[in-house]
């Protein structure tokens, strides 16, 4: 059949902050449908075999209530494990929509904010592009003590929460960040940009001393509500034209990858 008519968008849109973990999500609330409906189908079973036990007919209620039974446990042993991972999910897009609100106030300005920039195997959660800079922003949504102290500390080695060290190492994953992108932008605009690595950790105090520690490494270590006083405190870097750039050629890759 011929085409009458076609989008009136030339690109698709860009990213929210966010996005990719939405998709989870989504993904993950149709997943925890499919035990329920096992249980569901067996329960039934049993039901009409003891219906049929009840007109003499030949039964086998003990075999399909132990059935249902078994998807029962099934379907809650199942759920508990996706409900944990939802937590976690909705926990780090929250955060991530979060930090995201606190950046748009940088766009005064005159940075560019992109979110959930995709890679192979992993995403960048936010990426900055003003004449201050370029700065790429890993959101740590970490659960915190309902009572008592929620403090973020760094010795050079090992980030810790309230003196747990996490199984994945947000430095050196900041880092590696930072230098996708750098490759990225070289390769797409045939010019050199430096970019920082950020993190930024949502209701947590982030003690001085770990900021200072990681900013001699050349990381930023920060609460969010901070991150657009320590961007607007540095010097430009970055001409006008070199921030439409770079900003351009990644929206580009952005929504080449939609």
């Amino acid at each position: 059949m011929k085409k009458t008519s076609t989008s009136p968008l030339k690109d698709p849109p860009l990213r929210n902050p966010g996005q990719s973990l939405d998709a989870k999500i989504d993904d993950l609330q149709l997943d925890m449908l499919q035990p329920f409906l096992v249980a569901t189908m067996l329960v039934a079973l049993s039901a009409m075999e003891w219906l049929r036990s009840y007109r003499n007919d030949p039964p086998h209620p003990i075999l399909f209530s132990l059935l249902a039974i078994g998807g029962i446990a099934y379907a809650v042993i199942r759920t508990r494990r996706y409900l944990v991972r939802l937590r976690s999910l909705k926990l780090g897009r929250d955060g991530e929509k979060a930090v995201g609100q606190y950046l748009e106030r940088l766009r005064e300005g005159g940075a560019r904010v992109l979110h959930d920039i995709v890679g192979k195997d992993f995403n960048v959660d936010h990426v900055v592009i003003s004449p201050k800079g370029i700065y790429v922003i890993e959101t740590k949504t970490w659960s915190k003590p309902v009572r008592g102290e929620a403090n973020i500390t760094y010795d050079g080695q090992h980030v810790r929460a309230n003196g747990q060290k996490h199984e994945r190492d947000p430095i050196k994953q900041a880092m590696a960040q930072a230098h996708w992108l750098r490759d990225l932008l070289k390769e797409s605009t045939g010019k050199a940009f430096q970019v920082r690595p950020v993190i930024v950790f949502p209701g947590w105090y982030v003690d001085s001393a770990a900021t200072s520690t990681a900013k001699a490494k050349g990381v930023w270590l920060l609460n969010p509500k901070a991150l657009p006083d320590f961007i607007d405190a540095e010097r430009p870097v970055i001409a006008a034209d070199a921030v439409n750039l770079a900003s351009y050629h990644l929206s580009r890759y952005i929504r080449a990858g939609s």
